[in-house]
């Protein structure tokens, strides 16, 4: 399961948690500009915006997690077993494999507009990437420094959500998460006062009272509250360690820690990376789950008129600075 959000300070910032059992061989991957997209049913496209992202790179193509383009939109795939349902090929539609589906949204477009535009002429169509990688069932969030929108393929068809909260997790679809965010209007980083009754002299005995009823548990409905209660009251300085420190922080709010969900045999469910990308200055930062430290990319400093993917490999030991 995973979480991803968007957060705001003087610059623009877009990231999430990857919440697995089990890991690939996944490097921070930047496509640059003439390096060849070959598409399955589309045709290629041989130049296009550079973008960096986390990626396992399966014969020299880059299956995306979450990536962001050089003009600063940002796109990430979540878990969304049960309701993602992808369509036979269909006639007069660009027709795109979900493996595709981050490059070729952010190798052509500049911000949101330009994506729900080409959304209009997208079926996301049940293609394997080989026999190997069937398909995994996805639904994405899609964000530019101003606005997020949800995109959900669904039995009823590709269903395009603007998304006020800049926040997504796993099931249900969307629209039951923003509706569910109703039963929690009442919780407050204030105290609260006593409504219960007014013959009962109750008190605040402790501070964070006016938050009980947040979900504290790992399910992704109640990831979805607590990740967008944690974003929506967020507050820190501007400068880019306090916001990139202040971005990961949200996210270990709703982290996965080994143990908590058993998935079988000797394995568990873990946060195994969280990434965060300023959108403006084109960087991407991680952290992994062995080790705390932020480390940081910056496409700007790698040839972007390459052809050529350029990876780097995570670094998952833990990194600690001794003081003595």
């Amino acid at each position: 399961m995973c979480t991803a959000v968007t957060y705001k300070t003087n610059d623009h910032y877009f990231g999430r948690n990857l919440d697995l059992e089990y890991s690939y061989k996944e490097t921070v991957t930047i496509t640059p500009r003439n390096y060849e997209f070959e598409f399955r049913k589309v045709d290629n496209i041989k130049n296009h915006y550079a973008i960096i992202g986390m990626a396992y790179v399966a014969e020299d193509f880059p299956l995306y997690y979450d990536a962001i383009n050089e003009k600063g939109l940002g796109m990430a795939g979540l878990n969304f077993p049960g309701n993602a349902d992808y369509k036979e090929i269909e006639l007069g539609k660009r027709n795109i494999a979900p493996f595709e589906f981050i490059p070729y949204i952010l190798s052509q477009c500049s911000n949101i507009k330009e994506a729900k535009k080409l959304l209009e002429e997208i079926n996301i169509a049940q293609i394997n990437f080989s026999d190997e990688l069937p398909v995994s069932p996805l639904h994405w969030i899609i964000a530019d420094k101003e606005s997020a929108i949800t995109v959900e393929s669904v039995k009823d068809g590709l269903k395009v959500y603007d998304n006020p909260v800049g926040v997504l997790t796993n099931n249900p679809t969307f629209d039951i998460h923003l509706f569910n965010l109703n039963n929690y209007m009442s919780l407050s980083t204030e105290k609260p006062i006593n409504n219960f009754s007014k013959e009962l002299n109750l008190e605040t005995y402790s501070r964070g009272m006016g938050a009980m009823g947040l979900p504290g548990d790992l399910s992704s409905a109640s990831r979805f509250v607590k990740a967008t209660f944690t974003k929506m009251n967020s507050k820190s300085g501007n400068s880019e360690s306090e916001s990139i420190s202040q971005f990961f922080h949200i996210l270990e709010s709703v982290y996965q820690q080994r143990g908590c969900v058993h998935m079988g045999g000797d394995q568990y469910e873990i946060t195994i990376y969280t990434s965060c990308c300023n959108l403006d200055k084109g960087i991407y930062y991680y952290t992994t789950y062995e080790n705390n430290q932020i480390s940081g990319i910056d496409m700007n400093k790698e040839n972007l008129d390459s052809s050529e993917l350029i990876n780097y490999n995570l670094i998952k030991g833990q990194q600690i600075l001794m003081q003595n």
